[in-house]
């Protein structure tokens, strides 16, 4: 992957927020432990996420850093209340766990602090490439966290009770998410060596041949 196409499309593998960045974890820890749970937190992200640092990007440049935060943030809250008020309509039940973490979304890091240090110094076209990106990486560690840890933690996919032997119940907990959630980001980390080694490899051949 060259650099170019890392920097947009980076924040799926190459760069995961949650796996590489460790951003947006609490929610995935504490709230990632069934498959609803997980799409109301990935509705939520997705759309707060990407109204807020579109509607942000039309912020003159020229405010000063902290004048420009708190408008992010201002921006993100405005946001968050329809956001909250088409989830209690969608994920009633939801909602009731998640509780404080929900309104957290609204001040996730991507919104306050990689608006100035990486989407806002591309092009409009490129930083909303590179934010779907992002949200993208994340909803599929939240999707894979909710349907792992639901299937092996309460024996149940979606609600509907599924064939298994043997139930982790420490899944269901916090302390469950944070273990499981460490051996997610190991893996990534693993696969992601091996593949940044395939490229080596692969450039190191084509300047051999080049020679």
């Amino acid at each position: 992957m060259n650099d170019r196409k890392k920097r947009l499309f980076g924040g799926v593998l190459g760069d995961n927020i949650v796996l590489s960045g460790l951003m947006v974890i609490s929610p995935v820890i504490i709230c990632g432990d069934t498959l609803k749970n997980a799409e109301a937190l990935i509705y939520a992200f997705s759309a707060i996420t990407f109204l807020s640092v579109l509607i942000s990007s039309f912020v003159p440049r020229k405010l000063p850093y902290a004048a420009k935060v708190i408008v992010y943030a201002l921006i993100s809250a405005l946001v968050y209340i329809p956001v909250k008020l088409a989830a209690r309509e969608f994920y009633p039940e939801s909602i009731e766990r998640i509780g404080i973490y929900y309104p957290l979304l609204a001040v996730n890091s991507l919104i306050v602090f990689q608006t100035e240090a990486k989407f806002f110094r591309m092009k409009k076209g490129e930083m909303i490439i590179s934010l779907l990106s992002c949200i993208v990486g994340f909803d599929i560690v939240m999707l894979l966290t909710g349907f792992l840890r639901e299937l092996w933690a309460y024996g149940t996919i979606n609600s509907r009770i599924v064939d298994m032997n043997t139930l982790i119940g420490g899944l269901s907990q916090p302390f469950g998410g944070f273990i499981f959630l460490g051996l997610m980001c190991g893996a990534y980390r693993f696969i992601r060596s091996l593949i940044s080694k395939d490229d080596k490899n692969v450039r190191s051949d084509v300047n051999v041949s080049d020679k």
